[in-house]
């Protein structure tokens, strides 16, 4: 099955264009990670950062999920403000929901032209699984942003587990089992980075497998960001900039009971 082709007016190649030229110019890190196969690529969220860099800078075909509302003019601004700004000071509320009205139109006319697959969180979720399963057997690899809001750790919040499930359909209908690759967005270091991937298990119990997947992906991410040098987390929730944390830890004093 081909995955269909989206149509590219002018309007999207001009904004597509004015975005490559303003967003800083991203470096794409692990490639030779990557198996010579299409896989399903797990990132951290990091706001619009993490769909902006994938878009724009990762060399291979792709397709990235997107939250089905914001592909729709009337759900755009109720799940914009819900999601981007609700964490906002109180007395900025009018301003974002209003800004929630302005951006719908762009929203559309971008979510719609990009490599995107919407993504439902009702009965239509089986579309969402069918189409992403048609992709990756047509070659197109899969980029997912599972994160909600709930916290992991000072890198990450909680993946949603479900996702996993589209391994499974992936399997009933080639016979095989797709790797996941963690992907580390550190917008404050202009980089993306790959790492090693994980193959999906499909006779293990599937609750088990998305609970397996999901913390290993989420510490595979962990790794990757505190491995690197000192620089602040974009983090999943649109929080005041001076909470964003860093990707190490301040290291525990040291006292009696603990040896330096």
């Amino acid at each position: 099955m081909q995955s269909k082709k989206k149509p590219c007016p002018r309007l999207y190649r001009a904004v597509r264009w004015l975005v490559k030229v303003i967003y800083p110019k991203t470096t794409v890190s692990g490639i030779e990670n990557l198996p010579d196969e299409p896989v399903i690529i797990v990132g951290n969220h990091t706001q619009l950062h993490g769909p902006i860099v994938s878009e724009l800078y990762l060399p291979f075909p792709r397709r990235i999920w997107c939250a089905g509302q914001m592909m729709s003019l009337s759900e755009v601004p109720g799940y914009a403000f819900s999601d981007f700004w609700s964490q906002k000071p109180r007395y900025l509320h009018p301003f974002f929901r209003l800004l929630s009205y302005i951006i719908a139109p762009l929203s559309v006319l971008i979510f719609n032209n990009a490599h995107t697959i919407a993504v439902h969180r009702d009965a239509r979720i089986l579309s969402t699984f069918k189409e992403t399963a048609a992709c990756l057997k047509n070659g197109e690899s899969i980029v997912i942003f599972p994160e909600h809001d709930v916290k992991y750790n000072n890198i990450v919040y909680e993946f949603q587990e479900n996702f996993i499930d589209v391994a499974r359909l992936y399997h009933k209908r080639t016979g095989k089992e797709v790797l996941f690759v963690p992907m580390y967005v550190a917008p404050k270091l202009k980089s993306v980075y790959l790492g090693k991937p994980v193959r999906f298990n499909a006779n293990n119990d599937i609750a088990d497998e998305r609970k397996k997947l999901c913390r290993q992906l989420a510490d595979a991410i962990t790794d990757i960001a505190v491995n690197l040098p000192p620089h602040t987390v974009v983090p999943y929730r649109n929080i005041p900039k001076k909470l964003y944390p860093k990707n190490r830890l301040p290291e525990a004093p040291c006292n009696e009971e603990t040896s330096c």
